[in-house]
């Protein structure tokens, strides 16, 4: 499978078998793959954000790039000469698609953040909308082939519903707890417990890392599924995160949802019944749609 097949000329000439490279990267891993949505090669590397690392990111691309190359037993040349399409984190503006397409060999690329390939990976071509819900968060609806989204500004000034942001609500209400702001629960006790005391808390909070903040989240969902009073309002709080969201985007009742995200699917149960009813699978993974925004790339000529 080598792109010497396809000269660039005829990639632009709608070719629908015309192989293309995608790039989708996020906060846990970045995946890169060759082909065509139906017949790709693939690798799997780290995590690639441009704002929180951009040095990091970029070797992490390159990095894949040599990696897909090694595996489809082709020079990098024949890979960085065909129609490229890369979604990845941290691409925050006009500004940084430019800085990053500037730092890259490819000839024919196109640049965005990560959440266009999971909506088109998620949906397809047919209208919907996506809640992801990971360490991040982001929205997204798809009407008509125009992508809208919201969301996706990071833990500091946003990511409602995400890991990080259940994580960090769990910590601040058990403190609140401490000042009888709350009802103890048992699950705020098991958090004092595990952090020994309110100081533990506060010494955790401020020097962990995002992902470390997030993995508590899982906590809140057991702890919400055995009824702890204190974990069902904060599921039901990012519940409303997510519903407010999607009907600001323009959601309405008739258009499938999808949850994704390691933290998506455990909302299921605290949306209203209008959403709930609409919750469909995701139809691929994002690194599908980022191939299929590749080919939609190629086939629009834009070089």
């Amino acid at each position: 499978m080598s792109c010497k097949s396809y000269a660039i000329a005829d990639v632009m000439k709608n070719d629908p078998d015309a192989n293309v490279l995608a790039i989708d990267g996020g906060g846990t891993h970045c995946r890169i793959a060759y082909g065509s949505c139906e017949n790709h090669s693939l690798v799997d590397m780290g995590a690639a954000n441009v704002s929180s690392d951009f040095e990091g990111a970029l070797n992490t691309i390159l990095g894949g790039v040599e990696a897909l190359c090694a595996k489809l037993q082709m020079p990098v040349a024949d890979l960085i000469d065909c129609p490229c399409y890369i979604g990845v984190a941290g691409v925050s503006g006009p500004q940084m698609a430019a800085r990053l397409r500037k730092a890259l060999p490819f000839s024919h690329v196109q640049v965005t953040d990560d959440r266009p390939p999971a909506l088109r990976g998620a949906l397809g071509a047919k209208d919907g909308a996506i809640a992801h819900c990971g360490t991040g968060s982001f929205w997204g609806v798809q009407l008509g082939g125009t992508q809208k989204f919201a969301g996706g500004w990071g833990y500091v000034l946003g990511d409602e519903a995400s890991g990080h942001w259940l994580g960090r609500a769990a910590l601040s209400a058990t403190l609140e707890t401490v000042d009888r702001r709350r009802r103890t629960t048992d699950f705020s006790q098991s958090l004092l417990a595990q952090y020994d005391g309110a100081a533990g808390i506060v010494r955790f909070a401020t020097h962990a890392r995002p992902d470390e903040v997030a993995a508590l989240a899982p906590l809140v969902c057991s702890a919400a599924a055995q009824d702890d009073p204190l974990a069902l309002a904060l599921m039901q709080a990012g519940a409303q995160e997510i519903t407010q969201s999607l009907t600001d985007l323009g959601w309405h009742e008739g258009l499938d949802l999808c949850l994704t995200g390691g933290l998506g699917g455990q909302y299921r149960p605290y949306l209203p019944p209008a959403l709930q009813a609409r919750i469909t699978a995701p139809a691929a993974a994002p690194i599908i749609g980022a191939l299929a925004l590749a080919s939609d790339f190629a086939r629009e000529g834009v070089a």
